[in-house]
């Protein structure tokens, strides 16, 4: 219902200007009741409804002039139902006589008893009071050729009025258009001597109730009222108002808030408003605010200061019976307050000097929205620390997959509509001094954001990321059908064994890290993104270990199994030293394509090639491993022993396989064996033993490699 209490208060003055009128027609004619047909053709004539008094107008002299009416009705308007328009049971005025030969009134008192209006918007939007409206706006037609108007301040000069009164009246509102209906009943209303330009006291009460969302609101309301002469400037003091809202759908099924206000003041004549010491208290809800609005008629802008204090959002979710996500900290959410000043007008809002408390975090900065028909989104954030794993739904270590800042950005980026990210127009800075998310400790965190016109550009930068730097650009273009995202990041020595120790809760390598990616695709979906991956990929550690085995160790291992002996190994606390591993890839429509693979340690040079299938997830790759036999000098290349191992990769992602190709190393072994007894033995009976060497050789030596290919298997499991 749109000004409400402008409505009732227009139509209790006009009630109250027609019960007047019988008194001043009384003053001069004994019997009021005779002059019913000239009152009811008086109120015919000026707003065109019928007026019928069904009581008795009785007058009393001494020592006021007083009149009583009895039961009064006033017709709807014309095209609405024949229910009346306002009724009133009975009324009661009083009028000071001595003012009156002064040619002055003044009215000691009004009560209105049993006052019911109806007021109903049909289905064309039309409300059964307009035609009250319509004579205000065409009076000043006719007036221009009267006379003169009397200057508003000498009238009123002649006009008082004292204690006013409104019992038990109700008012049914009805929206046809939208089905709303609302019902406020037990109205009661009091005021003491209303003097211009001294403050009033005034008290109301009501009940509403809502048939739609079937709540129920109980209101008191109190404050000192001062108006001036002009009616043109209004201001409230020590103003109360609680409200007691009812309902099934009301958290805990009842709500009470209180509203006081130390002072308020409204100036029609300079079109402002100044509201100072506002406090809105609400369950857990506490806001305090300062505020003031100029230019109220047109281009109105309002400006202030507003503070929450803290409460606990996850009890005003609950209370609200808004569902709280399931957090891996069950106290996050705990600790809510915030402060900021605030500009705002019909098309702008403005937030400055914003500080807010979540947790354990402060937040603070400023946010700028222009336009709320195609906003316009601007921020400078700054948080000292934040821990978002607080927030985020409870994980697995082992089941989160290793992945970038940006390509994590990417993942959530893809989960808002393509739709919300066309109309996303906001440029703005996020810094953090510290951020906890993923296990991952990172400090000086810079985050910007430039969205427009369908292309939304990020740079994600980290200062400290594990003693190393990381920097990250992500573009998704979102102005076609598909959209196309571009991803270009670089880790700068970064160390491994901390950053896997947090992300995991153990470190199985160490080492300094720097990697890059370059890659682009496009798709509504990951698998069209996937398959459509394209770019680059390179990464090298150097200076590292393989934590948790000793390749050597290993070595002594396979070398006593061959001999037939067995060696016990503890992985306890061993490690395998490595120079260097690194490697470069290229990303051929989601196909990762490697063939430089290559790490290096004191014992061994390993070389890989092969390929990663991102849609299927299936690998298809080989390793190589070239036991070192002689280091390289400044005139000799590195020298290895005859028989490479060879580790075949296949399965997935999740789940991948390792096999070592046993039928290689047979081969070359045998061929070194057979060669070295042949040169011995060129005899027909040299021949016959070895051939009985080799019957025995060949399944003990199959067998030897049968119980070393496990261990190895594992070894190259480790290592990739």
């Amino acid at each position: 219902m749109r000004n409400p209490l402008k409505i009732i208060l227009s139509i209790i003055a006009s009630l109250v200007l027609l019960s007047i009128l019988a008194v001043g027609v009384a003053v001069f004619f004994i019997n009021p009741n005779s002059f019913k047909p000239e009152i009811t053709a008086a109120v015919k004539n000026n707003i065109g409804r019928d007026l019928i008094i069904d009581g008795d107008l009785k007058l009393a002299f001494f020592p006021t002039l007083g009149m009583t009416t009895g039961k009064m009705t006033l017709s709807n308007a014309a095209g609405f139902d024949n229910q009346a328009f306002a009724s009133l049971e009975e009324a009661h005025i009083n009028v000071e006589l001595l003012p009156l030969l002064s040619k002055k009134i003044e009215v000691s008192g009004i009560v209105l008893t049993g006052l019911t209006l109806n007021l109903v918007k049909n289905q064309q939007g039309v409300n059964n009071w307009h035609d009250f409206v319509a004579s205000k706006v065409t009076a000043p037609v006719a007036a221009k050729t009267a006379p003169s108007p009397q200057p508003a301040v000498a009238v009123l000069s002649t006009f008082a009025v004292g204690t006013v009164k409104v019992v038990n009246a109700q008012i049914n509102w009805q929206n046809q258009q939208t089905g709303n209906q609302q019902v406020i009943k037990a109205l009661n209303l009091a005021t003491d001597k209303v003097t211009f330009n001294q403050p009033v006291t005034v008290d109301l009460a009501f009940v509403m109730d809502d048939v739609q969302t079937k709540t129920t609101q109980t209101i008191k309301f109190n404050t000192l009222l001062t108006v001036n002469e002009q009616l043109d400037n209004l201001a409230l003091s020590h103003s109360n108002l609680q409200a007691i809202t009812v309902g099934d759908s009301i958290p805990n099924k009842s709500l009470t808030s209180f509203l006081t206000i130390a002072e308020s003041n409204v100036s029609l004549a300079q079109q402002n408003v100044k509201v100072t010491g506002l406090q809105l208290k609400s369950g857990d809800l506490t806001l305090d605010a300062e505020l003031s609005a100029e230019h109220l008629n047109d281009n109105a802008a309002f400006q202030g200061k507003i503070s929450v204090a803290e409460f606990n959002p996850a009890k005003v979710m609950k209370d609200f019976a808004i569902t709280t996500p399931v957090m891996r900290d069950a106290t996050a959410l705990n600790k809510l307050a915030m402060s900021f000043n605030v500009t705002a007008t019909k098309n702008s809002l403005d937030l400055q000097n914003l500080l807010l408390k979540l947790d354990d975090a402060n937040i603070t900065g400023s946010t700028h929205i222009e336009n709320f028909a195609s906003p316009v989104l601007s921020f400078n954030l700054a948080i000292d620390a934040l821990n978002a794993d607080r927030y985020l739904p409870p994980v697995e270590k082992n089941n989160k997959p290793i992945t970038s800042p940006t390509i994590a950005l990417t993942a959530g980026a893809s989960s808002i509509p393509v739709e919300l990210l066309r109309k996303l127009n906001a440029n703005g800075d996020l810094a953090l001094a510290t951020l906890k998310i993923n296990d991952l400790n990172l400090q000086d965190v810079h985050f910007h954001l430039d969205a427009k016109n369908g292309v939304v550009n990020t740079t994600q930068t980290i200062k400290q990321f594990y003693q190393g730097e990381y920097a990250g650009n992500l573009t998704i273009d979102v102005r076609n059908a598909q959209p196309i995202l571009a991803i270009d990041e670089k880790l700068t020595r970064v160390q491994v064994e901390p950053l896997l120790t947090d992300f995991k809760d153990k470190a199985v390598m160490r080492g300094t890290l720097d990697a890059s990616a370059q890659l682009h695709g496009r798709g509504n979906t990951a698998a069209e993104l996937k398959a459509s991956l394209n770019g680059a990929l390179k990464f090298s550690c150097k200076d590292g270990a393989i934590i948790g085995f000793s390749l050597q160790k290993m070595l002594d291992k396979g070398k006593a199994l061959l001999k037939g002996a067995d060696l016990a190994v503890d992985a306890g606390n061993e490690q395998t030293p490595f120079s260097e591993i690194s490697g470069t890839a290229a990303v051929n429509n989601g196909v990762i394509s490697n063939q430089d693979f290559l790490a290096r340690t004191n014992k061994i040079r390993v070389t890989g090639n092969g390929t990663a299938h991102l849609v299927t997830e299936q690998l298809d790759y080989k390793i190589t491993a070239n036991l070192l036999k002689e280091q390289a000098t400044a005139t000799e290349a590195e020298q290895f022993h005859e028989t490479p191992m060879i580790i075949k990769v296949g399965g997935t992602f999740s789940k991948p396989t390792y096999t070592l190709d046993v039928a290689a190393l047979i081969t070359d072994k045998t061929k070194a064996k057979i060669e070295n007894v042949l040169e011995k033995l060129q005899t027909e009976e040299g021949k016959a033993k070895v051939e009985q060497a080799l019957d025995k050789l060949n399944p003990e030596q199959q067998e030897k490699v049968k119980k070393l290919a496990p261990k190895l298997g594992k070894l190259f499991k480790k290592l990739f």
